[in-house]
């Protein structure tokens, strides 16, 4: 990728700065998906040409992976690699700014909060389940 500046904030939102990128990576990370399909049923309802071209440049930038599903020769399965799943920290951060200063849904304060008091333990746990199932995405 060709960066408009060597800023460190700028190269990381020209990869991840729309909200698109960081909804398909929640929804990996928090909510276990990791088809195509999945990632078009979200409550957001992202286009599928946009979906289809942030998958792409996921992949492109060693963010996520995408293997063939060995139960359906037609089903495309995403996984984060590491340079994915070290974006979890970044996604609680972002999810405890929001509860500060917006109105959200009560779980979802209360799983931001889980989060957050969780600590590193709980961060090394999702890391875990996440790197079993970048190494074998039917776990």
């Amino acid at each position: 990728m060709n960066h408009k500046s060597l800023c460190p904030i700028n190269q990381a939102l020209e990869l991840f700065g729309d909200k698109w990128t960081l909804l398909i990576i929640r929804d990996i990370i928090f909510k276990g998906k990791s088809s195509y399909r999945e990632f078009l049923q979200a409550d957001e309802k992202i286009a599928s040409n946009i979906l289809a071209d942030r998958l792409t440049m996921l992949e492109t930038e060693g963010v996520l992976e995408k293997k063939s599903d060995p139960n359906h020769k037609q089903k495309i399965i995403y996984n984060l690699t590491e340079k994915g799943i070290d974006l979890l920290p970044v996604l609680i951060e972002i999810g405890n700014w929001s509860i500060k200063y917006n109105d959200l849904r009560k779980e979802d304060i209360a799983h931001i909060r889980q989060l957050k008091k969780g600590g590193e333990e709980l961060k090394k746990d999702i890391r875990k389940r996440l790197l079993i199932k970048l190494r074998d995405p039917l776990s």
